[in-house]
């Protein structure tokens, strides 16, 4: 994902590493005062859960939250993202992947982008810490240089297991001796490529791992809404020559929830799975 312009907030090494390992990390961008007021609105969201239902559900709330849209758009990140994506790029999903104390849940080896009907493949995901974040609690891991291998298989794990995913991306070709720990003070942010293989372990400390992620694309990608008619985009920076996607609405109520069925091409079932992949499959072969 290169750009033609010399970075105007990251340092030119930090943008090769990037390229060369998909991911960047502890970035600063809120203060201790701003972190306060960031989980007093988090309170304000879980609030608004169910009896029951999971943090997980808490996708896409920057539809309905100006709170979370607000967080989605803050200027430090955009500016971050604008270094390594190019000065035309819109804010699409969020979600929160909050892990309590000792909770046994895992993520496995995955790669965003094999879960996301959109192409090209050029988004980047920045993942803010409401907590610091380390081993104990759970930290993401990342086998650097792997966002460029292009999109590797991913098995269907069959219901074993305490994975919050059920597939695992193949990951023997790789060389996870290479694995990084993305550890982050709160307040922080990585951000890492839609291929970059990645996953992280159980929380086994005492202490909350709460994060939200936020996605971004070039404007020049474009979702498959065949799989996703949900789908929405909200200009970031710049301007949207394309007009490849549907834009959301900015929301009006500084708290709100979403409720709505969710689509990926996992989510779309195995028949939006296997046309999806198929179709990259006979394109890629030409």
């Amino acid at each position: 994902m290169p750009t033609d312009s010399e970075p105007k907030t990251l340092a030119n090494t930090q943008v090769a590493a990037f390229r060369s390992d998909g991911y960047l990390t502890g970035l600063p961008v809120y203060t201790p005062a701003e972190l306060g007021q960031l989980e007093a609105g988090l309170g304000q969201i879980l609030a608004l859960l169910d009896p029951g239902e999971s943090t997980k559900e808490i996708r896409e709330w920057h539809e309905t939250s100006r709170f979370l849209y607000d967080i989605c758009m803050n200027e430090k990140i955009l500016d971050y993202v604008e270094d390594l994506i190019g000065p035309n790029f819109y804010m699409w999903a969020s979600n929160f992947f909050i892990k309590e104390p000792f909770t046994g849940e895992s993520v496995t080896w995955h790669q965003d982008a094999y879960y996301w009907p959109l192409e090209p493949r050029a988004s980047v995901t920045a993942w803010i810490a409401f907590d610091d974040v380390d081993e104990e609690n759970g930290a993401m891991c990342v086998v650097p240089g792997s966002h460029t291998l292009g999109i590797l298989p991913h098995n269907r794990l069959g219901g074993e297991g305490s994975s919050v995913l059920d597939l695992e991306c193949d990951v023997s070709s790789l060389d996870l001796e290479t694995t990084k720990l993305v550890e982050l003070a709160a307040g922080e942010i990585s951000i890492h490529s839609d291929q970059l293989v990645h996953g992280s372990p159980p929380n086994k400390s005492p202490r909350r791992r709460a994060g939200l992620t936020v996605r971004y694309s070039p404007t020049n990608v474009k979702c498959d809404l065949s799989v996703n008619p949900h789908f929405r985009s909200y200009l970031a920076r710049g301007v949207d020559d394309f007009k490849h996607n549907p834009t959301g609405a900015i929301p009006g109520a500084t708290y709100g929830r979403l409720r709505r069925e969710h689509r990926s091409v996992e989510e779309a079932g195995e028949t939006a799975e296997s046309a999806f992949w198929g179709d990259k499959a006979n394109d890629e072969s030409k």
